[in-house]
């Protein structure tokens, strides 16, 4: 089971977050074209920290000593929508679930409709979901499924929320029981080798990586 650990807590000035769909296309004679998709669809990262001070280089240097160099896997989310953002105050989420006790965006898988819609609950009453908002699938802290959410939905108040998702969930890895995570909703990265560039000079102090997303089961 590998370690599983966090991004630094220092501020990312750029954040290119988005899935790859493994495809091929051939053009062929007489205006024809084939394209076949294949293999799972998995997700990309590449990423810019801000001018960082000392000790923030230091947090940066060891997150890449333990995910660059020694392999360690890491939860990886996008820093510019790490939460749905119709609900996003600057700060984490926070709330009480409409059937009581509080909310701080960790909820349940409900029901599995089929693999590209599901219903969560939990949630608090009226909670909104938009367009391109992230969705985490957890099986365990190693086993997550990162999507994009492709239509408005709200939570109705009992707390239910029925939403479409894209990519389609793995139904034979994830099933019920499973939890549904809408702070920071993340999947499982390593950097990608030869990525990590971290000068450091009085002009440029400001560290970046590129990651691409691994399976557990």
């Amino acid at each position: 089971m590998p370690s599983l650990i966090v991004l630094p807590p220092v501020p990312l000035t750029e954040c290119d977050f988005k899935p790859v769909r493994p495809r091929d296309t051939n053009r062929m004679e007489g205006r024809k074209t084939e394209s076949q998709t294949f293999g799972t669809p998995y997700w990309t990262m590449s990423a810019k920290f801000a001018a960082l001070s000392d000790t923030d280089l230091g947090l940066t240097r060891a997150f890449m000593m333990q995910a660059g160099d020694d392999g360690e896997v890491f939860a990886a989310y996008d820093a510019m929508r790490p939460r749905p953002v119709l609900m996003d105050t600057g700060k984490p989420l926070s709330g009480t679930r409409a059937g009581g006790g509080a909310f701080n965006g960790d909820a349940v898988l409900q029901t599995i409709i089929n693999a590209l819609l599901i219903t969560a609950s939990g949630l608090p009453a009226g909670f909104q979901l938009s367009p391109g908002d992230y969705v985490e699938i957890r099986k365990s802290p190693t086993v997550r499924s990162l999507h994009l959410i492709t239509a408005a939905a709200t939570a109705n108040p009992s707390g239910n929320c029925t939403f479409p998702i894209k990519f389609a969930l793995d139904l034979q890895t994830f099933t019920l029981p499973c939890t549904v995570h809408f702070e920071k909703p993340s999947c499982t990265m390593q950097i990608d080798p030869g990525s990590w560039q971290g000068p450091k000079s009085w002009a440029s102090r400001e560290p970046s990586f590129s990651a691409t997303e691994v399976f557990f089961s």
